[in-house]
Parts: C-alpha cells; structure tokens; sequence
C-alpha cells in the first residue's frame, strides 16, 4: 500500500514519518512516585519490542522519571505533559525525546513561545494529542459538540501556536473512544498538513474490546496510507499493548519482524487438542524475531494442502500429527511432542 507522504521527525535514534517504518507505542501506568516499578515496566516494554514509551510527568518531582529510565532502557522516552509549561521545560533540560502537550492549554504566547525555543535547541519533536475530551471552548461552541471535525480544527488550532514561533518538529493525533470520529478526523488531517500522524483509539476498553476497536480504527487508516506511529490503548497491562500493536502491523504485511501464524478453526475431523497447541504456540514463540510463517492446522486438509505456502507448520492426525515446510512434510510425531518438535525446528531455521 501507498503510505501517505510526511515530515520525518527524529527523536532519540529512530524516525516518525517519511520513509521510516511504522512505530509501536505504549505507556507506563505505574504511579510517576513509583521510579523503580516505573524503570521495571520500561524494562519490560522495550524487551517486548516497544519503539517509543511515554511516561506521564504530573509535577516537576516527576521529572527525575526521565533520567531514572533512559539509563536502563535504549527507546526514546516521551514526556506526556498537560498545563505547566515549566514541567515541558524542566523535561526538555533532562534529555527527555520528544514531548507530548497543547500549547494552547499552558498559558500565554510567551509561554508557547519558550518551550518551542527550548525544543528547538535541543532537537526534541511535540506532539500535539487532542481527543473529544480536550476541545477547546471556541471549537466547541462552533460545533456544538465534539465531531471529527472539530478534532481536526483543535489539532490544526495548537499547530500553528507552533508554527507562530518557526516550529514544525511536531507528530500530531486526534484520538476518540468513537471508531467511526477517530477514523474520519484523522483522514481530514491528512488532507491538511504534512505532519506524521500518531493513531490510535483513546479509552478503547479492555483487552478483547480494545483490541477489536482498534484494529478496526488503526487498520482501517493504514489500510489507507495513513499513519506513522501506533498506540492500542488497553486498560491492561501495557506489554500487552505493544503485542496487539504489532500483531496489526503484520497482519498489514507492513511490520516483517516476528512470526505470522496461521491457524484453521477446527471441525469436526480434527483429533488432537489443536486449540490449546495453537494458543501454545503462539506464546512460546512470541519474541521470535524470525520472518516466517507458521501454520497450526487440523488435519490433512487444511495442512500441506491449504497451507503449503507457510514456511513451516504442523497438521493432526489421530493423536499426532505431521510436520511440514512448504507443504513437504518433514516427520511424524505424538500429540504430546508436536508442539516441541516444532519448535526446535523453528529455532533451527
């Protein structure tokens, strides 16, 4: 598919926008007083394949955040920051990445003013994030309520707050717990600037309805070229966000880091528990960095046959089943040591 063409910001040692690959997000959501759990779960974000993390700095005491996770992690670091503009600044001066607020929420143009400043000197991008929620009193009363285009209005509205000053290091996003807003706002953003644009659904829900909502919201625009950085926003663990993330990349054929799996819906002519081995493997084999496919199929059917495409795969029997490489089948083996023997021959591919 045709990406749609942006600005390429930097930030830390990775890139949003232009040519650049897509990038996963997440954010901590262990309490800011908390600098060792808070280090821990960065830690844990950046092993689970996290482009970006973003941590929220409340007060300047939340500062010292900063320096506390860029010594142990190597992903750049967002400051998610709303009202006080001494709080972006402070961020800024402790080597923060890039800076997450609205200029338009903290305070007057001086203000504005001295964090672009600030942000300029040390190369550190903004992101502007408004949502249904954060509309400003002028937009609203313009449209009555929150619409897709009075997300994008807000967004454009804080941009060239920016843009006053000689700033356009900015990644913009225009987030809504409605599919159907987020998706439009976003395509309206796209017609009007060339800014790298951060999707995702705000508030989504937990894991299964945050996942489906948005898949759909995020696919939905990437599918058309729109989008340069990703969030699933999941009231869960936020490991778990990064995974779901991913796992819609591939599914986009636009991240080819990782295995695709493929897997049939059982039938009546499947006689080994393939629910569970297929559940199995894909936690085993979730940090495998390997470009391939692998199918977890049935029976004979759906095995070789239908899945011979896939780099490698299995396919049951009556309490066993067969091991295949591009439809080839390599061995036969018990029930009990498929999902093992799989493995192994993944792990020498």
């Amino acid at each position: 598919m045709k990406r749609r063409e942006t600005k390429k910001i930097k930030l830390g040692d990775i890139f949003i926008g232009g040519d650049s690959k897509i990038t996963v997000q997440s954010m901590l959501n262990i309490p800011s007083t908390d600098i060792e759990g808070s280090v821990r779960q960065a830690e844990a974000l950046e092993k689970a394949g996290c482009d970006i993390i973003r941590i929220a700095v409340p007060d300047l005491d939340a500062v010292k955040l900063i320096p506390a996770i860029k010594e142990k992690v190597s992903v750049p670091i967002v400051a998610d920051i709303h009202f006080d503009y001494k709080i972006a600044l402070e961020s800024a001066a402790a080597g923060v990445d890039k800076i997450r607020i609205n200029p338009g929420n903290i305070g007057d143009e001086n203000r504005v003013k001295m964090v672009a400043d600030e942000c300029r000197k040390r190369n550190i991008p903004i992101r502007i994030g408004v949502n249904s929620g954060s509309l400003e009193k002028h937009i609203l009363a313009k449209y009555g309520k929150p619409t897709p285009q009075a997300l994008c209005d807000s967004a454009m509205y804080h941009a060239s707050l920016l843009e006053k000053f000689d700033f356009e290091n900015i990644v913009l996003s225009m987030k809504s717990s409605n599919v159907e807003f987020m998706t439009e706002a976003y395509e309206l953003a796209a017609e009007k600037c060339n800014y790298p644009l951060h999707l995702g659904v705000t508030e989504a829900g937990t894991e299964r309805m945050g996942i489906i909502k948005s898949s759909i919201g995020i696919g939905s625009l990437l599918l058309k070229g729109i989008g340069d950085t990703i969030r699933v926003s999941l009231t869960d663990e936020p490991v778990k966000e990064v995974y779901a993330a991913k796992d819609i990349l591939k599914s986009l054929g636009l991240n080819d880091e990782g295995i695709k799996f493929v897997s049939c819906p059982t039938c009546g002519r499947t006689r080994i528990n393939l629910i569970e081995i297929a559940k199995q493997a894909e936690e085993r084999l979730k940090d495998c960095k390997k470009n391939i496919t692998v199918a977890i199929m049935g029976c004979v059917v759906n095995g070789p046959g239908e899945a011979r495409e896939a780099d490698i795969g299995i396919a049951g029997g009556i309490k066993e089943g067969l091991i295949f490489k591009k439809g080839k089948v390599i061995k036969k083996v018990p029930e009990e040591v498929l999902l093992d023997e799989l493995v192994k021959e993944i792990e020498l591919m």
